[in-house]
């Protein structure tokens, strides 16, 4: 991936941070400062210091206070896209890391339909399935359908439920996103398939106004002897 050019407001902050010395690594209060010049220089794409920082022993997979990110997934996060090659080539990284609210890089990149860190993470390995939300479930939400068609050509569980059993295609009928719908149908999902609420994906296209897509996922349904 190639490295952003930088704006004048970002050289600014660059400049301060290279000013500012970094601490050792060593001792507690060394290694905090290590840890807050770590996160403010993955937000602000700064490579140099987060290679530095790597080079002398700090953990990749540091996760920040407030929600739990590591500095991969904060990288997607501030679309810090220099930083997020290096770490993501870090011998020690953990594409596994989850979140406070569980989810991976994997599924930050698919939620931002950032195809082509899918694509990296994929390549070195991230798993495509989990337990309770999925990077699937997040691509079709936002109706990329290049990002779901990657997933399942990489095995993602096309039926795959969320902690209370919503499915993709139901993320993607909420969504108003009538050719992921399209697409996943196509592909085999199973649009019968009730949530713990007891919705339907047809349910979801009703209940957000989506008329075009209940009716073809009722026409479809009819025809396959669901309904």
């Amino acid at each position: 991936m190639s490295i952003p050019k930088l704006n004048t407001s970002r050289r600014k902050c660059l400049g301060a941070l290279v000013a500012f010395p970094l601490m050792a690594l060593s001792g507690r209060h060394a290694s905090a400062g290590a840890y807050d010049d770590f996160f403010r220089a993955v937000k602000i794409d700064h490579v140099a210091v987060v290679k530095s920082l790597l080079a002398r022993g700090l953990d990749p997979n540091l996760i920040e206070a407030e929600r739990g990110e590591t500095g991969l997934m904060l990288a997607l996060r501030e679309k810090s896209m220099g930083v997020f090659e290096l770490l993501l080539n870090a011998p020690a990284i953990d594409l596994e890391v989850q979140a406070f609210n569980g989810n991976t890089a994997l599924m930050f990149a698919s939620y931002q339909g950032n195809l082509q860190a899918v694509k990296a993470l994929i390549a070195k390995g991230a798993e495509v399935n989990k337990p309770g939300w999925t990077p699937l479930h997040y691509a079709a939400s936002i109706g990329n359908n290049d990002i779901v068609q990657l997933l399942l050509e990489k095995s993602a569980y096309i039926d795959a439920d969320s902690p209370n059993k919503t499915t993709p295609i139901m993320m993607a009928a909420r969504g108003g996103h009538i050719m992921t719908v399209k697409l996943l149908l196509d592909e085999g999902a199973d649009a019968s398939l009730k949530n713990d609420a007891g919705m339907t994906a047809i349910d979801f296209a009703e209940k957000n106004e989506f008329k075009d897509i209940a009716e073809g996922l009722t026409y479809r349904l009819k025809k396959a002897g669901k309904l």
